[in-house]
């Protein structure tokens, strides 16, 4: 058994189409049907390895809702299970 804990949620890469103002309109193959929130994180902008994502909580085709973000520091889309 392992004495390290167990990270729960972490984000996944995902596969995301933007449309021309950055929100997500296709996740993973499913159209986005509706952006229910977005936010945006900034934070340890103090070091050297700040921390910048576009939140987007959406529900795609067939009624499943997720969250995805983009790391505005490197470009790239990432998945995590919604609460």
């Amino acid at each position: 058994m392992s004495s390290e804990p167990r990270r729960l949620n972490l984000p996944r890469p995902a596969v995301v189409t933007p449309g021309s103002d950055g929100r997500p309109v296709v996740v993973g193959g499913r159209e986005v049907e509706a952006v229910r929130e977005s936010w945006l994180v900034e934070d340890r902008w103090w070091t050297d390895a700040p921390l910048r994502r576009r939140y987007w909580e959406v529900l795609v085709a067939g009624g499943r809702n997720t969250v995805v973000f983009r790391d505005l520091e490197e470009g790239v889309w990432y998945e995590q299970a919604s609460a």
